[in-house]
């Protein structure tokens, strides 16, 4: 058995929920099989509310950077994994990916309610992307 870690790059289009929330949680849960890094096609801010809900599972992401694609230019990696929607988001093609996954995952910033209907889209959210990292990387 290899002690080379699988390397996935984690994109979503604004790099501030999705993507860093599951750069998070690979390298937090599953730091003995995986190294993960996160960009987005259209960088902005990282949203409180990832990580918020990321700190009631114990992992924090309050230090992590936003990036762009542009910032990773020349990395490689065995998975390049989108976490847009389909129809909506610039799903990227990376030259440095050995393997594309797709994942429609949605995204809750925007949504209307109060503070706990807000948490509660964000959660979802979290959890959906840690049972996909679960499903796709288990045997890694």
């Amino acid at each position: 058995m290899s002690d080379k870690k699988t390397t996935v790059l984690f994109v979503c289009i604004h790099n501030a929920a999705r993507s860093q929330m599951a750069e998070g949680i690979a390298n937090s849960l599953f730091k003995d099989k995986l190294e993960s890094k996160s960009a987005g096609t259209k960088p902005t801010a990282l949203d409180p509310y990832a990580v918020k809900v990321m700190a009631e599972i114990g992992i924090d992401i309050s230090w992590h950077k936003v990036k762009s694609l542009k910032d990773l230019k020349g990395e490689q990696f065995d998975f390049l994994v989108t976490l847009c929607k389909d129809d909506e988001d610039l799903c990227p093609f990376y030259p440095g990916a050995k393997e594309t996954l797709h994942r429609t995952i949605n995204d809750p910033p925007g949504i209307n309610g109060t503070e706990e209907e807000k948490m509660a889209a964000y959660r979802l959210m979290r959890d959906e992307i840690l049972g996909f990292i679960r499903q796709q990387f288990i045997a890694v």
